[in-house]
C-alpha cells in the first residue's frame, strides 16, 4: 500500500511498510535568516536550542474535517508562542489556515480560513508567513487563475477574511507555487518562486509589488533557458543586503539541481549558477533553501546522495566573486530520504533539521548537526514510528522563545497528520491539551 503525496504536481511515493519507496520526480534522475526564517521571535532569531535529552509530544491530531488534514508544511510562530500553518485538505477539500492559540489552559486550534478550491485557492504547501500589522500571507499551488494563487490573510477574529494577491494561470508569468516560503522584504514586497510556468515551462522567480487592487507580479526569472540551467524550484529565495536573490533548483543542470544567484541590472536580472549537483559527494535534488551565517557563508542541503545516501549538508564560501563549495556533513538515510525543508541554523552555526523518510523506523525524523570546529556531530532528537507521534515529516523546525521545537507531520496520528513538539532539555512538559474552534 502507498500514500501518495502531492508535492505541487509531483507525487511522492512512499511505501508505508518500511518506508522503501522511490520519489517520482517530473522530468529527471524556505527572509534572511533561512535555515529558514524558521522561526522568528520578536523579530530576532532564537539562540536557545534542546539537547540529546529533549522530549517530544504530540501537540494536535488532524482529523481532516473541517479542522483539515495533511499538513505539507511547518509552522510559523510568534512572541506569544501560538502556531500557525496550513493543511493541504481537509476543510472543503482543499485545505485550511489554522492557528494553536496558546492560552493558559492549553493550546486552542482554530481555522482561520477554509479553502474553496475556486478563485480563493486551492491545496497550500507552503508555510504562513508574518507581515507588517499582524498580516499572514501564504500560497496555493491550485485554484485561483488554474494554477495557484498568492493569498494575504488579514488581521482579526477567525474566520480571517482573505485576499488574493495574485492569481497564477499556465503561462510565462509561472504557475503552481510549490513548497517554497515567501519572503518579504523591507518595502512590502513579496518574493517566490512556481514549479512550473515561465517562458520555458520549468518555473520561475517572481515578485509582487504592493498596490492598490490587486498586487503587480514581474517574473525575475524563467527556468530552463539552456541544457545546464536549473529547473523546478520547490523552496523559496534568500535576499543578501544588496538585493540579489539566492535560491535551489532541485532538478535540471547534471540532472540533480543547482544553487543559483539572480543580480540587479537596469536591463533585467542575470542568474549565475554557483553549483551543480551531480549526486557524487555533494549529495543531488536539492528540495531545501538556502541561508546566510553571520559571515555571508551559505548553507543549503541535499535531499538524497552521495550516491543511494539520505542527503547532505553543504556551505558555499565567497571569494573573488566566486563561491566555494564543501559538504559538510552526509546524513544517514537511503535514496531520497533526508531533508526536504529549509533547516534552521542558530547563530552558532549548529543546524536543526528534519527528514521526512529517515530515522529508526523509516517515518521521519528530527535532529542537529553540532559544530565543533570544522566539523558537525549528528544528534538524534526524535525518531518517528509512524503511529499516533506521525509518520513523513515535510516540516520545517520551528522554534518558541523557550528552545522547543515544532512541526508538522503529513500523515499518522489518525491517519492524516500532526502537530509535533521536541521540549527543550530541562524544561517540564506540558499536557497538550487542545480545544478546538472549527466551522461546523
Amino acid at each position: 500500500m502507498n500514500y501518495r503525496l502531492p508535492v505541487g504536481f509531483v507525487t511522492l511515493l512512499i511505501a508505508v511498510a518500511g518506508c522503501s519507496g522511490v520519489a517520482n520526480l517530473p522530468s529527471g534522475p524556505g527572509n534572511q535568516t533561512a535555515f529558514s526564517p524558521a522561526v522568528l521571535v520578536s523579530g530576532r532569531t532564537v539562540r536557545s536550542r534542546p539537547g540529546a535529552s529533549a522530549n517530544f509530544q504530540v501537540v494536535y491530531t488532524f482529523q481532516d474535517s473541517a479542522d483539515g488534514g495533511n499538513p505539507f508544511a511547518g509552522l510559523t510562530i510568534d512572541r506569544a508562542g501560538n502556531l500557525y500553518g496550513t493543511t493541504s485538505s481537509g476543510g472543503s477539500g482543499y485545505g485550511t489556515a489554522f492557528e494553536l492559540k496558546n492560552t493558559a489552559k492549553g493550546y486552542k486550534y482554530v481555522v482561520l480560513h477554509t479553502f474553496a478550491g475556486g478563485s480563493d485557492g486551492a491545496n497550500p504547501y507552503a508555510r504562513l508567513m508574518p507581515g507588517a500589522g499582524g498580516k499572514l500571507y501564504g500560497t496555493t499551488v491550485n485554484g485561483g487563475g488554474g494554477a495557484g494563487t498568492v493569498f494575504e490573510l488579514l488581521p482579526g477574529k477567525a474566520p480571517r477574511s482573505e485576499r488574493v494577491l495574485y492569481a497564477f494561470t499556465q503561462s510565462v508569468q509561472g504557475a503552481n507555487p510549490s513548497a517554497g516560503d515567501l519572503t518579504i522584504d523591507s518595502n512590502g514586497a513579496i518574493y517566490g518562486t512556481t514549479q512550473y510556468g515561465g517562458a520555458y515551462g520549468q518555473g520561475t522567480v517572481f515578485k509582487l509589488s504592493p498596490s492598490k487592487g490587486v498586487d503587480k507580479e514581474k517574473v525575475l526569472y524563467s527556468f530552463g533557458a539552456n541544457s545546464y540551467d536549473g529547473t523546478q524550484p520547490y523552496a523559496g529565495v534568500t535576499l543578501d543586503r544588496a538585493g540579489n536573490i539566492y535560491g535551489t533548483a532541485a532538478l535540471g543542470g547534471q540532472g540533480y539541481g543547482t544553487v543559483f544567484e539572480l543580480t540587479p541590472s537596469k536591463s533585467g536580472w542575470t542568474e549565475q549558477i554557483i553549483h551543480t549537483f551531480g549526486n557524487v559527494s555533494d549529495g543531488g535534488t536539492p528540495y531545501a533553501g538556502l541561508s546566510f551565517d553571520a559571515q555571508g557563508n551559505l548553507f543549503g542541503a541535499t535531499t538524497q546522495g552521495p550516491g543511494s545516501a539520505g542527503g547532505t549538508f553543504f556551505e558555499l564560501t565567497p571569494a573573488n566573486g566566486s563561491w566555494s563549495f564543501n559538504t559538510i556533513y552526509s546524513l544517514p538515510g537511503w535514496g531520497i530520504s533526508g531533508e526536504f525543508r529549509t533547516a534552521y541554523l542558530d547563530p552558532n552555526d549548529n543546524i536543526f533539521g528534519t527528514t521526512h523518510c529517515d530515522g529508526q523506523y523509516s517515518s521521519g525524523s528530527v535532529y542537529e548537526l553540532q559544530r565543533s570546529g570544522s566539523t558537525y556531530n549528528y544528534v538524534d532528537l526524535y525518531d518517528f514510528t509512524g503511529g499516533t507521534d506521525g509518520q513523513y515529516v515535510f516540516s520545517n523546525p520551528a522554534f518558541d522563545s523557550h528552545g522547543n521545537i515544532f512541526g508538522t507531520t503529513n500523515v499518522g496520528g489518525s491517519g492524516y497528520g500532526v502537530v509535533w513538539e521536541v521540549r527543550a532539555a530541562g524544561k517540564n512538559r506540558r499536557a497538550p491539551r487542545v480545544t478546538s474552534t472549527v466551522p461546523g
